[in-house]
């Protein structure tokens, strides 16, 4: 009876200290969520966490000086405010290409319900002739083909 008691008091003090020893990993997937498993990911570097003190370590082993953290930080968000920059430029050329269509539109539209065109030149008014009307019609439906379609990469 005092071996089983002996045993079983000794198993219980090993097991947590066994299950404590077990790897886990912590890594940050494309969308920028973090992760934790007890199973080194594929394809994407991860940091082996130490349970005991809460500390990370890469999962070679190597820990990075602050000063490679400070400058793996700069240059990460570097590369965040050059995305940031695209993303920006890229919407004010969408927002370009909308107000082109609108407007190539709207001036097939002019062209089409009117038999006669006014514009104005050096201060004077006069109409234009059936051949300027069909070279401005072949302009702004060229303008609208390039700017209503799909982006072009």
């Amino acid at each position: 009876m005092n071996r089983k008691i002996l045993t079983l008091t000794l198993l219980l003090a090993v097991v947590p200290g066994v299950a404590m020893s077990a790897s886990v990993y912590k890594w940050t997937d494309e969308n920028g969520v973090t992760h934790f498993g007890d199973r080194q990911p594929t394809g994407s570097k991860a940091e082996r966490v130490n349970v005991r003190s809460g500390t990370s370590t890469d999962a070679s082993g190597n820990r990075q000086s602050p000063q490679e953290r400070l400058q793996s930080m700069q240059e990460q968000q570097a590369d965040e405010a050059e995305q940031r920059q695209e993303t920006a430029v890229e919407e004010a050329r969408r927002k370009q290409r909308e107000a082109n269509c609108v407007t190539a539109r709207s001036n097939l539209d002019v062209i089409d319900r009117n038999a006669r065109i006014r514009v104005e030149e050096n201060g004077e008014q006069r109409y234009l002739s059936p051949e300027e009307i069909a070279e401005k019609r072949a302009e702004f439906e060229r303008i609208a083909e390039e700017n209503c379609g799909p982006a072009e990469q």
